[in-house]
């Protein structure tokens, strides 16, 4: 009897076991290296106060880098990207006890307008993994949903997790998080989460 026990615990573990995808296997990987990464770009960065990311910001817009953006992320930057076309990169963090830990980024062409292949979001994703790699270097690597319906380029440094994935016809979006705060499962309220 204890025998036939042992052999259906070990038969119930087998199937309860599934295998880690390789987003997992890099997280945990990165974690475990103690490695913390906190620059984010223009002198901003992971764990800095409000105050001081106003101020940064501030300095950012009298020399005419940063401006005020007309969109739900308040300030914008235009970005020249690797294709040499420009895009408008929309930003504004979140604070969990006055410390910035989350940084989403959206991107557009200004020239887009529906049927323009030259300025597609397939061409965009493309520009913006490649004005990543020129920021934080190489290793972003394709995660997908369960069912393979959304896809997300990702990159994973230390604590510094990077997602990019395209979020409607004409914009891409990025999220910069700090995995020491959160993980990207808390910060996502849609099934959309592509990791």
């Amino acid at each position: 009897m204890i025998r036939i026990i042992t052999i259906l615990f070990a038969i119930s573990m087998a199937f309860s076991c599934k295998p880690k995808s390789d987003y997992d296997l890099v997280k945990e990987r990165e974690l475990a290296s103690g490695k913390v990464v906190e620059d984010l770009f223009l002198d901003i960065r992971f764990g800095m106060g409000r105050k001081e990311f106003f101020g940064t910001c501030s300095e950012h817009n009298k020399n005419g880098i940063l401006t005020n953006g007309n969109h739900a992320l308040q300030i914008q930057y235009n970005a020249s990207m690797p294709s040499g076309k420009s895009a408008e990169m929309n930003f504004y963090p979140r604070f969990e006890g006055d410390k910035l830990f989350f940084m989403p980024m959206e991107f557009l062409y200004p020239q887009w307008f529906p049927g323009n292949e030259d300025f597609s979001n397939e061409k965009l994703i493309v520009d913006v993994v490649g004005l990543l790699e020129t920021w934080y270097g190489d290793g972003f690597f394709e995660v997908n949903n369960k069912d393979k319906s959304v896809s997300a380029m990702v990159k994973i440094d230390g604590n510094r997790l990077i997602r990019v994935y395209k979020k409607n016809i004409n914009t891409v979006r990025v999220e910069i998080l700090d995995l020491r705060v959160k993980d990207i499962t808390e910060m996502t309220k849609k099934v959309e989460d592509a990791s």
